[in-house]
């Protein structure tokens, strides 16, 4: 196919129309021939004010390549070795990491499991967490971690009963459509064995959001406490 302008133009017309369309389609996706135009596509998508998407490359054989760009008005967040395919790409022209770890050293899997239970079930969240393998995944409205958020809780009393931490049924990362639209940031925990002898890794995964200082601002909260354990 032939147009005017070349890829370039063609996929920012996309981007254009996806401006109108929004959040109607989930993902736009798009693949490009020229490694060039990778940067010039995600510039168009920054431009127009998309903070979630993806690039990737596709390799056929020794020799024919394709890159793919993807971005979506939506907020549910990408694994990262999807939505950072291109790992050469200057770094202001990849997504933000949407998952951060951290070693907790001379500990077991079930004692920080545990304690992760018990810091996240002390917050305003809505958390679902399975003993049997380690792994929880939370929704909140907003920061419910930072120290006048806790002195709120503290002087309000406990938290909604819609808030508080469900029991251990199905595992996944959705949650109620009624709910949905006013949980603005959701996470996943897992705790795995280290690669150090006798610790433990704490891997977050940010779901969903826009705002990747939350997502940094949960996980440092979290390894600050159970760093100081």
């Amino acid at each position: 196919m032939v147009t005017t302008g070349g890829e370039v133009a063609f996929v920012t017309r996309m981007i254009e129309e996806s401006d109108v369309l929004k959040d109607r389609v989930q993902w736009y996706t798009s693949m490009l021939g020229k490694l060039s135009s990778v940067s010039e596509v995600i510039e168009q998508v920054k431009k127009r004010g998309v903070g979630n998407w993806a690039v990737a490359e596709f390799v056929q054989g020794t020799r024919t390549r394709r890159w793919g760009v993807a971005w979506s008005w939506g907020d549910m967040r990408p694994r990262m070795d999807v939505a950072r395919g291109l790992h050469h790409l200057p770094k202001h022209l990849l997504p933000f990491p949407s998952e951060s770890s951290f070693s907790i050293p001379k500990s077991t899997i079930d004692t920080v499991a545990g304690r992760v239970n018990e810091i996240v079930q002390s917050l305003d969240v809505q958390w679902k967490y399975r003993t049997q393998i380690s792994t929880g995944i939370g929704f909140a409205k907003e920061n419910v971690w930072s120290r006048s958020a806790r002195r709120r809780k503290q002087q309000q009393g406990t938290a909604p009963s819609s808030m508080q931490p469900r029991s251990e049924d199905k595992m996944d990362e959705s949650t109620d459509e009624d709910d949905e639209a006013e949980l603005n940031f959701g996470f996943k925990l897992e705790i795995r064995q280290g690669q150090e002898v006798d610790s433990t890794e704490v891997r977050c995964r940010w779901l969903k959001g826009v705002d990747h200082v939350l997502f940094e601002s949960f996980c440092g909260m979290l390894k600050r406490q159970l760093t100081a354990s």
